[in-house]
């Protein structure tokens, strides 16, 4: 198989792979629903599907349209990190069970989880998808893809945490356990005086 074909087949794969969070959220979401929390309105939700949308095409149209080379010591690093950043967002997924959602719903009166990556960062999932879409065109050198990419990403993640973040704070069970750790990057010194975390 020519580099290509398995860049081609690795951004199909990761199309497929939002097909099934999809699914998995709308199940999420039908199951919070049933308990009396439903997804909270918010326009920037569309543009963030079309952005994550743009990029997996766009990568593969960079790579075709403009006959990317494939260069090992870009694309082998860059490959490592779509891995990474799948295994992070599945342990996300896992961690959270019916509370994952690529919607924001206001589901803390339900329990506010604090395992897995929650340990050590109140958005890992964010961190997940942003590195996924900045390697993944770099894997096969779909260098504009990459920055346009990342630019418009980080807009629209300042308006979509700023608007999670002020339905999570309202709990005070969340405010209790995240309000002392970091937003994106673990501490390395952790303060001592931080909040302990339950389950």
């Amino acid at each position: 198989m020519s580099s290509t074909a398995f860049f081609l087949c690795l951004c199909g794969a990761v199309g497929a792979c939002r097909l099934i969070e999809m699914t998995i959220s709308r199940r999420h979401q039908r199951a919070l629903a049933a308990k009396g929390a439903a997804p909270l309105p918010e326009p920037v939700f569309v543009a963030m599907v079309a952005l994550h949308t743009g990029i997996i095409a766009g990568a593969a149209v960079e790579v075709l349209a403009l006959h990317r080379p494939y260069l090992a010591a870009i694309g082998i690093p860059a490959l490592a990190l779509v891995l990474l950043a799948n295994l992070l967002r599945v342990w996300v997924i896992a961690t959270l069970g019916v509370h994952w959602n690529v919607r924001v719903v206001r589901s803390m009166p339900l329990g506010v989880v604090t395992a897995g990556p929650y340990r050590f960062v109140r958005h890992p999932n964010y961190v997940a998808v942003f590195v996924e879409l900045l390697a993944l065109p770099l894997v096969h050198g779909a260098y504009l893809t990459a920055s346009a990419g990342a630019l418009l990403h980080l807009l629209i993640l300042r308006r979509r945490v700023a608007l999670e973040e002020s339905v999570l704070m309202t709990d005070e069970g969340y405010r209790r356990a995240f309000a002392g750790k970091p937003r994106f990057v673990p501490a390395i010194y952790p303060r001592h005086s931080r909040p302990s975390f339950h389950p």
